[in-house]
């Protein structure tokens, strides 16, 4: 999967977790699908879901930035 894919993929979960964490689309939902008895346990899992997409956008972002010279010395003997 290519960097920018990936940093799709995490910002657009991160996006709908976050609206469903943040409205009540999600409960509405649910109420009108007769599973209004899992609200309670909602949260968990939508939590879990936003934590997990965004560390998978930090991590499509650190693999776009080039790698870093540190603690690179020259070891050849001169």
């Amino acid at each position: 999967m290519t960097d920018r894919k990936l940093l799709g993929v995490g910002l657009a979960g991160a996006a709908i977790a976050a609206l469903c964490c943040f409205t009540p689309v999600l409960l509405v939902l649910a109420g009108l699908v007769g599973l209004s008895a899992l609200v309670g346990y909602l949260d968990y899992a939508l939590i879990a879901a936003l934590a997990f997409f965004i560390g998978l956008a930090v991590y499509a972002l650190m693999r776009r930035r080039p790698p870093a010279r540190r603690g690179r010395r020259n070891t050849e003997p001169d």
